[in-house]
């Protein structure tokens, strides 16, 4: 058996051997109709045994306050909430108060991410990487967050190489990130490939596949170009053939997004990590399918 071969079966076997965990992901809600609907779905979603949902965080922090209350509604109701936490545009006092106020309303999971300038910034922080976050988070609260990180399977798309992003991820597992969440994906080879390289590289950790239902193609050609997912031509051109039948493309999206989740379960992927979109109809259908 090729070496290769050999460190992948290892690999993909020690992932089987976690306890597989899923979650659900939302953003914080602008309106007071937004604030409902997000209300019902985590409700409904909630039925479902979650390990955790986590709650996003605003370019800059232009959602700090949404974030927090969302987490608060979401820790109400008796879940584990996990916010986002981004360094880019904040100071580490700021940053230090973050943690300060998640640890008082009994947070015990964070998602760290270096995140995003608003357009028009041009101060990045005093922390200016994701690695940097994660060691600030532990020397501010050692062990008390569970910490995850996020991983590219198809290369963050500002990394210099596919090379120097898998190191860049080693830097973020050395800092003391617990697991990680993939960027959404729809080549399975990807994300095996990449858990496969971090294997080679000695990082043992569990690497969550996150999940992006598709129901509306023009809303996920425009996030995916804008985060460098790639959607498969074949998918693509199936999408634009049926033109405006949302119907069509959401029968043919969960059909997908499902088969993409089985294939990932049953090659030994430690579970799913679903971005909701604040919808649960799409999450609950595949869901079912998986008989999950």
């Amino acid at each position: 058996m090729a070496p290769a071969l050999r460190q992948y079966i290892s690999f993909m076997e020690s992932q089987k051997k976690r306890e597989r965990t899923f979650s659900f992901e939302f953003f914080p809600p602008r309106t007071e109709e937004g604030k409902a609907a997000l209300h019902h779905t985590a409700a409904q979603l909630g039925q479902l045994g979650p390990r955790f949902m986590s709650v996003t965080f605003g370019a800059g922090g232009s959602t700090r306050e949404g974030t927090f209350e969302t987490v608060r509604e979401i820790k109400n109701h008796g879940f584990e909430a996990a916010p986002h936490i981004s360094c880019i545009g904040s100071t580490r006092d700021q940053l230090r108060q973050i943690l300060r106020g998640y640890m008082a309303l009994g947070v015990r999971h964070l998602v760290a991410l270096r995140g995003d300038l608003p357009s028009g910034t041009v101060a990045a922080g005093e922390l200016r990487y994701a690695n940097e976050l994660v060691e600030f988070i532990r020397a501010e609260t050692g062990t008390h967050f569970y910490v995850e990180v996020a991983a590219y399977p198809e290369t963050h798309p500002q990394a210099a190489s596919a090379e120097a992003d898998r190191l860049n991820f080693r830097r973020k597992v050395l800092a003391g990130a617990d697991s990680a969440i993939t960027q959404y994906f729809y080549n399975t080879d990807a994300y095996f490939r990449f858990v496969d390289d971090c294997e080679s590289l000695g990082m043992d950790i569990a690497i969550v596949p996150g999940i992006m239902p598709i129901t509306n193609f023009k809303q996920l050609a425009r996030f995916s170009d804008a985060c460098g997912a790639e959607i498969p031509r074949w998918i693509r051109r199936r999408l634009e053939g049926y033109g405006d039948d949302i119907e069509a493309i959401r029968a043919f999206g969960l059909d997908v997004t499902t088969e993409l989740c089985d294939r990932l379960l049953a090659a030994g992927a430690p579970g799913l990590h679903f971005y909701t979109l604040n919808r649960a109809g799409p999450t609950s259908t595949i869901w079912e399918r998986l008989a999950l």
